[in-house]
């Protein structure tokens, strides 16, 4: 069990940072402190602290957002450290380079650091049975150690870590190869269902988020952004705004300006006693703006540019064979294009991020995916040095991506620098819609040709997108490798004749990574023209999948036809594009949802490699009444060695209702440059009603390498049930989002 303590007593137990959470037994105060110099009796790495009361402190650097990596952290450690979880306290991290990249994106968490973690918590463990080997005067190999206690059987001695913490940090570390990591059948907790240890904090509303943040003295604002990206301020009247009771201060903010980056956005902050005054003083403000070059922005118009650009050819970046030639010979053609508009994050917890000046210092509490980032953002901002801004990472409350950027940091360092007094910079919904860091609007066209025999023997694909990296560098507009990395590039095919074209889109929004960026309009794609093909050849489309993609095999760069791949930052040689692993899940899923006796039932099926793991989904749905209703999904996910099944499974969930609101209501219009909604009353989600009956998730059982499981349940989702629509009406479903066409507008 878990004792609970009040909101208002662990931030105050905390100084106001994030709490220390005891697992298994307690929550319990930490006083605040940069977690980077947390000191005990053995500290072996700036993760781990042995105290010597046989407590242990482990410090998680990434942050917890209802993904469970708090949980997953103490479990990995305790298992190659051998200790007892009840005597673990977990220390949320500060921003602090000497963690390494603290960013809580890409699904990188657990698949870039997997086997270094797991080395620190065997060298402590090594370090530990040394010490008291040397003690006892015996060899390390006669010493046993489990849950925080080393043991000599033959003279029945024993002593816990604490007890031998003060003698492990006298000696120097074990080198690497008196460190061995455990065999999997030594695991106790890897690969084993783990408790989330954080789920009560959630269900009963005791988890101190960003808006919980509270200072002696601090006043909360809120912003009135430009309303076009771009557009600056020409004049304000604020005298109303200092009429409402409760309204402190009326402050400009400084004009952004390109590369907009995590550079605020401009306007008029207004600063209250509480949130509902600095709201109604903002409401009370009369602002005229200046034009913007993206004030003539329209969704309609340039949706119709980029079908226009897509019909040409782009910038060759992959080429296997002749495409151009084996289409001109082919018997038959096949060319469809495919539409995704602009992408919203909506957490459920808008931004929020409070900062004070200390001593000519900075420090600051913020729902935050990479307080780094947030350092850099902050310091910036409020003119100081990032050596001296401390950021405290609170839980968030989703974030799926918008919350690794640093804008609303900087804006409460501003604030708190202009003012001199503590700010919290709260964000409304109308703000979190109206100004987020959007996903890319796609136009995307693919082309097959197919022989007498119906064999697809060339294979073309041409993206348009307004790249990422048009926010941090002004004008870009053409994809990256990076980019096209996301499903083009690393798409397994056993086609003689590949080619892959990058068009150029520009950016009239901040463009910024969603959950699973932009393999989500590539994975709709891919996944419903491979669909599209099965009809042409009049195959079963999971025939068709596997026949495209060929035999299992570890394709490489020649096979598939590019010069290089970034492959989300891991080596190719340890994760290869591995064309068996992709028909495996495919075949896998299918045998779940029993698709070949699927009778009359409307199964739709897509599978996509993203994040370095595999996953393949299945959908049916079924008529009710006017509507097309979900009915079951099936999921199967190849991610290598999964630490935390419970979570992996979870995410799987959680990937199928985000697609499905993407695809069947995601999506932001934009006229005169603004988006066209600016609450959940104009911006329509997925209900409860409407989710799926059943999902299932299946998790290959594999010793590879940990690969992501946060984002890549999410690309198959669209098209599965795109596919899914169309073996139930006969209806081709190419734009998203497609709720009308359910019966869901």
């Amino acid at each position: 069990m878990i004792a609970h303590v009040t909101r208002r007593g662990l931030l105050s137990g905390l100084g106001l940072g994030l709490g220390a959470l005891t697992l298994g037994l307690d929550l319990s105060a930490a006083p605040q402190r940069s977690t980077a110099t947390v000191h005990a009796a053995f500290d072996p790495s700036v993760f781990i602290h042995v105290a010597t009361d046989n407590t242990i402190q482990l410090v998680c650097h990434r942050s917890e957002m209802g993904q469970g990596i708090r949980s997953t952290w103490v479990y990995l450690f305790a298992d190659e450290m051998d200790a007892d979880v009840e005597t673990i306290t977990l220390v949320q991290a500060d921003g602090d380079a000497a963690y390494g990249d603290q960013n809580t994106d890409g699904s990188s968490s657990i698949r870039r650091r997997y086997t270094e973690l797991r080395r620190f918590a065997a060298t402590a463990r090594r370090a530990l049975l040394e010490a008291a080997a040397s003690q006892w005067r015996v060899k390390p190999e006669s010493l046993t150690v489990k849950d925080s206690m080393v043991s000599h059987a033959a003279s029945k001695r024993s002593a816990t870590f604490g007890e031998l913490a003060v003698a492990a940090a006298k000696a120097k570390l074990p080198p690497p190869a008196r460190v061995t990591l455990k065999e999997k059948k030594d695991l106790r907790y890897i690969g084993k269902e783990i408790p989330m240890a954080d789920a009560p904090l959630f269900a009963t509303g005791k988890a101190a988020y960003a808006a919980d943040v509270r200072l002696d003295g601090m006043l909360v604002a809120v912003i009135a952004r430009p309303p076009v990206l771009g557009a600056t301020l020409m004049a304000v009247d604020d005298s109303a705004a200092k009429k409402i009771p409760g309204v402190k201060q009326i402050v400009r903010m400084p004009p952004a300006s390109e590369p907009y980056a995590f550079k605020p956005w401009g306007g008029v902050a207004v600063l209250a006693d509480n949130t509902w005054a600095a709201m109604r003083g903002r409401a009370a403000l009369e602002l005229t703006w200046a034009s913007s070059p993206h004030g003539s922005y329209d969704s309609a118009a340039y949706k119709q540019s980029m079908a226009a650009a897509v019909q040409k050819p782009g910038e060759e970046r992959r080429n296997k064979g002749d495409a151009e030639a084996a289409l001109k010979a082919a018997s038959t053609m096949v060319e469809r294009d495919y539409y995704v508009p602009h992408l919203l994050h909506t957490p459920m917890e808008p931004p929020a991020a409070t900062a004070r000046m200390v001593n000519g210092g900075l420090e600051v509490w913020a729902c935050t995916q990479n307080p780094q980032t947030a350092t850099t953002s902050a310091a910036e901002a409020a003119g100081v040095k990032p050596e001296d801004v401390v950021v405290h990472v609170t839980f968030l409350g989703g974030a799926f991506g918008r919350k690794s950027k640093g804008d609303f940091v900087a804006e409460a360092a501003f604030l708190a620098k202009t003012t001199g007094k503590p700010v919290r910079v709260q964000w409304t919904r109308e703000d979190d819609i109206q100004h987020d860091y959007f996903n890319a609007v796609s136009m995307q066209r693919f082309t097959a040709g197919l022989d007498a025999g119906g064999k697809v023997t060339a294979w073309r694909h041409r993206t348009a997108f307004p790249p990422i990296a048009s926010t941090f560098s002004a004008g870009a507009d053409t994809p990256s490798e990076r980019d096209l990395q996301q499903g083009v590039l690393d798409l397994a095919l056993a086609v003689p004749n590949v080619r892959a074209e990058a068009v150029s889109a520009s950016a009239h929004v901040r463009i910024g990574w969603l959950r699973s960026v932009y393999n989500i309009f590539h994975g709709f794609g891919v996944g419903s023209f491979i669909d599209e093909l099965a009809t042409a050849k009049k195959q079963d489309p999971r025939d068709t999948w596997l026949e495209l993609i060929g035999p299992a095999r570890q394709m490489s760069l020649s096979d598939l036809g590019i010069k290089g791949l970034s492959n989300y930052g891991a080596s190719l040689k340890d994760h290869p594009v591995d064309a068996g692993r992709l028909k495996g899940v495919i075949e896998r899923v299918t045998a779940e949802a029993k698709w070949s006796q699927r009778g009359p039932r409307a199964l739709g099926l897509a599978a996509h490699r993203s994040f370095l793991a595999y996953v393949a989904t299945v959908v049916s749905v079924k008529k009710v009444g006017s509507k097309v209703a979900v009915d079951e999904v099936w999921v199967t996910i190849d991610a290598g060695t999964v630490v935390n099944p419970d979570r992996a499974r979870a995410q799987m969930e959680g990937s199928v209702i985000f697609g499905m609101n993407l695809a069947l209501h995601g999506g932001v219009e934009f006229a005169k440059g603004m988006p066209t909604a600016s609450n959940f009353h104009d911006l329509k989600l997925l209900r409860i009603g409407d989710a799926p009956r059943k999902i299932h998730v299946t998790l290959v059982d594999s010793d590879r390498p940990p690969s992501g499981v946060g984002e890549p349940g999410v690309p198959p989702v669209a098209p599965a049930l795109a596919n899914a629509f169309f073996a139930l009406e006969g209806k081709r479903l190419r734009d998203l989002p497609f709720g009308r066409a359910f019966g869901m507008s």
